[in-house]
Parts: structure tokens; C-alpha cells; sequence
């Protein structure tokens, strides 16, 4: 068995030498990481600032009100709370602050895009309340919104709807699904954990001013570390925390929210629009250069993206999104395997794959980076062995930085 020092330096070896175009993840900077890994994990902390069942806690106050306040000012929001343990922990404290067991709650299905934690049968969403789901249109692929509002309409007793995906290329608008709910009498939340650093960044439509709540993991297009966020109006605050601790967590990692902490500094500079924006950019280029190589073979969900990542229906190679994962895994590119809207394949199969460019952009790739990146997924798909072209790809973008 190799030993942990030995593991993580491999780690770090494919993540430096591979091609990772996994929407969900991205790349922190040094500051983010050293922030991470400090003496912050020692602590013990439950409660929040000048509230805490422990003593010794008053830097680590500081460091959870610096958190608090960046996100606050970064997102535009009356309230925060940083201690979330990922994104769907912040969905189930949002679910125990809104709404009571057995409440009717209106989400995005999961086979079109939405995420467990918006009631998966499976997922403790989907056991403690009732899910009623959504889903895109089979024409266009974009959220069906005569659906959306018939469903509010024939289940008069849904108390709160949930948007946001994990796998939708295309822009969510907020403002008008938020005005929906309210004339049909629910609360309104926004899960916006993928697309968290774009709404940042003002590239996406913010659920901020129209949402009674927004959550988000920190690990994806905002480049934290692994984590979740919840931002609410002045309204939802109390019963926000409550939800968080004592209501579905104990003490918070305090090293992560350092973390945090770092990490919404850096998106509150100029830089990181910027980069942003490049992300956004990359992504475009990908869909296009799908198309462009082989338009039989990979099919561009709804023609193209409006954030960070593209949907392809693969099933034109002959192939599941299980195959190519695992083909382009051994030749030093990942993607996921992902349902498409309407996928005959089971989810251990499915007909799709999800690609992402936050990582790429991280790095310093541009758009005609995308299409060698697109080209060498069709070469690799072919049967070309593609791993020496791979690697003397990240090394040149190596050489850029």
C-alpha cells in the first residue's frame, strides 16, 4: 500500500498532467489552499460569532465575520452563512428553515438536470417532503415553463420552489420562475451551486434580489474549497442559521471557512470577472467545436451554453457515457457520464457526457485551446491513442502561467 505522502503527490501528478474538463471541479489558488491547511483544524467552534459553546473561538470569530461580511458585499445579499458543509448540506438546512417535514415542494426533475438534494427519492430530500418535478422541453431542451406554471397551478398546497441545476447549459431565469411562484403562493429558492462564481461575477442573472433563499457549494465556478453557502433576506435569517446548527450540523470546519474567506476575496477582485468571463468564452468554444468536428457523432444539448459547461448526447459514437468516461480516463481526459433529458440508458450508462471549462481557464486555456481539447476527445473516441498529445498540452499550458 502506498503510503498518504505517496498518494498525494500522485494525485498531484494527474491533476497537473491531465486534461480535466469535470464541470464541478476547478483548481484553488495557493492562498485558498494554505488557508486551508492550517492550524484553523484544530478548532472546535458551534455556534457563530460572540455566540459559541466553546471557549477560545475569538479568531475564529474574526475569520467567520470576514467570510460573512465578503460574501454579503460580493453577492449583494442581506445575510450569510458560511459554515455549510457542501451544497447539499446548505439545501437541507434551507429545507428545515422554510418548510416542515411533509411539505409539497416544486423542483427541477434530476433526470433533466436538476441535483439529488431537490428530492431525490433516494436523497434525504426526497424522504422527509414531497416532490413534485419539472423538467426541460423535448423540442428545445430549456426549462418548460407552461409546466412549470401548471404544476404550481394543479398543486395549490406546494409551499416552496427550487431552482438551479448541475447539468443545464443554458441560463435560469430567476426574476420570471420567482414571480411564478409567488403569484401561486410559494417561497422561492435558488440553488445556484454550479453556476455560484458566474452570478458573482455578474455574468449570470442573480437570484439574490427575488429569492427568499440562495445556496451554493464553493468548490466549482467560485474556486473555494469544498464547501456550501447560504445567502437569505433579512427575513430568513434566524431560522437560516437555526437550520445550519443546531438543526442539521455541529461545528463548522473552521479551516474551510478560512478558506472561504479567501476564496471571496479573490472573487471580489476585478480579476475574477475576468476569468470569468473566460470561462464562459471557453465553454462556448467547446459546444462549437463539437459541433464542427463531427456533428453525427456529438450532438450539442439545446445548440450551444450560456455558462460553464456543455451537455452532448454521445450516442451518435455508439458508445454510453460509461465508455467514454472510462476511454477518455485512460488517456488522461476526464468528463462524467451524465443523463440526458429524456435518456433510454440507465445512470450507471446514459447517453451523455457533461464538460466544463472552469479548470482549463484556471490555467490560463483560450478558446482555440478548446477546439485541440475537442479534437483530441474525437481522436481518443476514434481509437487514437492521444496521451502523449494530452500531456504536451498541459505542458505548454504549464509554460504559459
Amino acid at each position: 500500500m502506498p503510503t498518504i505522502h505517496e498518494l498525494i503527490t500522485r494525485e498531484r501528478e494527474r491533476q497537473t498532467h491531465s486534461i480535466n474538463l469535470i464541470a464541478s471541479e476547478n483548481f484553488v489558488s495557493d492562498y485558498v489552499k494554505n488557508a486551508m491547511g492550517t492550524v484553523f483544524t484544530n478548532k472546535y467552534a458551534e455556534g457563530y460569532p460572540g455566540k459559541r459553546w466553546y471557549g477560545g473561538c475569538e479568531f475564529t470569530d474574526q475569520i467567520e465575520q470576514h467570510a460573512i461580511d465578503q460574501a454579503k458585499q460580493l453577492f449583494g445579499a442581506d445575510h450569510a452563512n458560511v459554515q455549510p458543509h457542501s451544497g447539499t448540506q446548505a439545501n437541507l438546512a434551507s429545507y428545515l428553515a422554510l418548510i416542515k417535514p411533509g411539505d409539497k415542494v416544486l423542483a427541477f426533475k434530476l433526470e433533466h438536470g436538476g441535483h439529488l438534494s431537490h428530492g431525490a427519492p433516494f436523497n434525504a430530500s426526497g424522504k422527509y417532503y414531497k416532490f413534485v418535478h419539472y423538467g426541460v422541453s423535448k423540442d428545445t431542451g430549456l426549462i418548460d415553463i407552461d409546466e412549470y406554471t401548471a404544476l404550481l397551478r394543479e398543486h395549490s398546497d406546494i409551499k416552496l420552489v427550487v431552482t438551479g441545476a448541475s447539468s443545464y447549459p443554458r441560463a435560469i431565469d430567476f426574476e420570471r420562475m420567482a414571480k411564478i411562484a409567488r403569484e401561486h403562493g410559494a417561497l422561492f429558492m435558488a440553488d445556484v451551486a454550479h453556476i455560484s462564481g458566474l452570478v458573482a461575477a455578474g455574468e449570470h442573472q442573480s437570484p439574490v434580489p427575488v429569492a427568499d433563499v440562495v445556496t451554493m457549494s464553493t468548490h466549482k465556478t467560485i474556486r473555494g474549497p469544498r464547501g456550501g453557502m447560504i445567502l437569505s433576506n433579512s427575513k430568513w435569517a434566524n431560522k437560516i442559521d437555526r437550520g445550519v446548527f443546531p438543526g442539521s450540523q455541529g461545528g463548522p470546519l473552521v479551516h474551510v471557512m478560512a478558506a472561504k474567506a479567501a476564496m471571496l476575496e479573490e472573487a471580489n477582485k476585478p480579476e475574477f470577472k475576468q476569468y470569468t468571463q473566460q470561462v464562459i468564452k471557453n465553454a462556448q468554444a467547446m459546444a462549437k467545436a463539437f459541433t464542427e468536428v463531427n456533428a453525427e457523432r456529438y450532438k450539442v444539448l439545446t445548440g450551444g451554453t450560456d455558462n460553464h459547461m456543455v451537455m452532448v448526447d454521445i450516442t451518435g459514437t455508439g458508445k454510453n457515457g460509461l465508455e467514454i468516461e472510462r476511454l477518455l480516463g485512460e488517456q488522461s481526459i476526464y468528463v462524467n457520464k451524465n443523463f440526458i433529458p429524456y435518456d433510454p440508458l440507465p445512470v450507471t450508462e446514459t447517453s451523455g457526457i457533461r464538460v466544463g471549462s472552469p479548470m482549463l481557464t484556471t490555467l490560463g486555456a483560450v478558446e482555440t485551446d478548446m477546439a485541440r481539447v475537442v479534437s483530441m476527445i474525437d481522436k481518443a473516441v476514434s481509437g487514437e491513442n492521444v496521451n502523449e498529445e494530452a500531456h504536451k498540452f498541459m505542458l505548454e499550458l504549464a509554460g504559459r502561467s
